[in-house]
């Protein structure tokens, strides 16, 4: 049924591929350099495309469709089309940014005594929200499709192409694997930033396995990455003490096996 289905929606695309006409232009920042990578948007249908290497785009849309741009670090600024013959040449305004200071903190491997160091810094975070110092800004990413979005859609005669196309292409999967990936690995640079090496090799941890040894930890004990979104080292060091043990022990027996 479902391939039925996905039959009638690659025939629809077809069809209204030949029918579409392109908008195009250039993105340049306030300084008269142009800004590669932006995520370009037509509201209207739900079209996305990333601006070249040189600033340029070129995208599927219609006269009084809204075409926006976004991209992390600018404002944001949407333009109406009024003649897709003209090139839409866009213009980004940067966004002042605080540099947050990162303070990476050498551990001793005493459990005791470094906790209590740690839960200064954690304080020292919670005063830095309870002021209103202003939050990083959000990762800007393309939601993937879902396909009983795509199928409600379809039911109540709304049929997003753009959509269609990404799950019968593989992009919507694709593009999950790759945010897990992404965020696992800022988890990991979050507590890289916070811990110097130098404990975990003082726990038997090589400096080499170190990234391993977190991604195992992930698994073990998924809570840790709930106390990185809160910013609790405190915590996330009291789980990764449990996890140590497990992870030398199966270093030890990796190693015997090779002998």
């Amino acid at each position: 049924m479902i391939r039925k289905i996905f039959a009638v929606f690659f025939f629809y695309i077809t069809a209204n591929f030949f029918c579409q006409q392109k908008v195009s232009g250039t993105i340049m920042s306030e300084n008269d350099m142009v800004i590669s990578s932006v995520l370009v948007v037509n509201m209207a249908n739900d079209k996305k495309v990333y601006s070249n290497s040189s600033g340029e785009f070129s995208i599927e849309a219609s006269e009084k469709d809204e075409i926006r741009f976004v991209k992390n670090g600018y404002e944001r600024v949407s333009r109406r089309v009024y003649n897709v013959d003209i090139s839409m040449n866009v213009v980004l305004i940067r966004i002042p940014e605080e540099i947050e200071k990162v303070e990476i903190v050498s551990v001793t491997g005493n459990l005791s005594k470094d906790s209590k160091r740690l839960s200064k810094i954690d304080k020292k975070e919670q005063l830095q929200k309870d002021i209103g110092l202003p939050k990083p800004p959000e990762k800007l990413r393309e939601v993937p499709a879902e396909l009983n979005r795509v199928l409600l859609g379809a039911a109540f005669g709304s049929i997003n192409v753009q959509h269609v196309y990404d799950l019968i292409s593989g992009k919507s999967r694709r593009q999950k694997r790759w945010y897990k990936y992404e965020d696992i690995q800022l988890d990991i640079t979050w507590i890289r930033n916070r811990i110097d090496d130098e404990y975990f090799v003082k726990n038997e941890i090589p400096a080499e396995k170190i990234l391993e040894f977190l991604e195992f930890s992930f698994i073990v004990k998924p809570e840790i990455r709930s106390y990185i979104k809160v910013k609790n080292i405190n915590r996330v060091m009291f789980n990764l003490e449990e996890v140590i043990p497990v992870y030398v022990e199966r270093l030890k027996e990796n190693t015997k096996s090779t002998e």
